[in-house]
């Protein structure tokens, strides 16, 4: 009896352990492992067992910047079972990584959280962080403003508008100034947000010309332009003058 009441709070209770196979990824890649169940000092009901992948994005209030979680996913791994004293039970997991979630750039951070739910109980966690990567097409698209002069000075995960957000509260933006080639002398800054799917991406440029004379363009916003465009493997050629010819019409 007083095991039990001590596994209610906590101590003598079971635990969990979730071992990822590796610990970096790109988008779309399957993410595999297996998680170890260990008994406490009484036996216990799991009701649930299951993963989230979490995410963190900036949330800007009164000039101040808060860091949020966001769930992505949640992946039930299991029914109600019952795991005896020191009882060790191993189930093994995988799957796919959402294609659009955010690349850990930046501030961003990506974590595996596994729980049980265990009636009347705390329930245990457990955390374990991964890198991920960009899909392959955003990398083409990150080398080739990088050969066209842009460095890639910030990667965010902000809140959305409405307007802008798809799936999640958040978008992750890509800003990139230039500081070489015929772009030096005409923008500010080139900022991406990209919308990715299996096959296709689909980007937001927004493209901040510099300021010539009086500042009243700047101050209406007339000095950015917002292009959509979407490419695909196909594109990947032609895609260092497609961005050329767009940022050449709106600089």
């Amino acid at each position: 009896m007083l095991n039990k009441m001590l596994s209610s709070i906590g101590i003598g209770a079971a635990k969990v352990d979730t071992q990822l196979y590796k610990t970096s990824y790109t988008v779309g890649e399957e993410l595999a492992g297996k998680i170890v169940v260990l008994g406490g000092k009484t036996e216990q009901q799991i009701d649930r067992l299951y993963l989230s992948l979490m995410v963190t994005y900036e949330v800007e209030k009164d000039d101040h910047k808060y860091t949020q979680k966001a769930e992505i996913e949640k992946y039930q791994l299991s029914d109600a079972f019952l795991i005896q004293p020191n009882e060790v039970r191993e189930i093994p997991f995988s799957f796919q990584l959402p294609y659009d979630v955010p690349i850990t750039k930046g501030r961003t951070r990506a974590w595996i959280q596994t729980g049980l739910d265990i009636k009347n109980a705390i329930d245990p966690q457990d955390q374990d962080y991964i890198d991920i990567n960009p899909h392959p097409l955003v990398a083409e698209f990150l080398q080739t403003v990088n050969q066209l002069g842009f460095r890639l000075r910030e990667v965010e995960c902000k809140k959305a508008s409405a307007s802008l957000r798809k799936r999640y509260p958040f978008v992750q933006e890509f800003e990139f100034k230039p500081i070489s080639g015929e772009f030096r002398s005409k923008l500010d800054e080139l900022e991406a947000i990209f919308y990715v799917s299996k096959d296709e991406i689909e980007v937001l440029l927004q493209i901040d010309r510099r300021a010539r004379g009086l500042g009243i363009f700047e101050a209406l916003g007339l000095d950015e332009s917002f292009v959509r465009f979407t490419y695909s493997r196909s594109d990947i050629p032609s895609l260092s003058s497609q961005l050329t010819n767009l940022i050449r019409q709106h600089s």
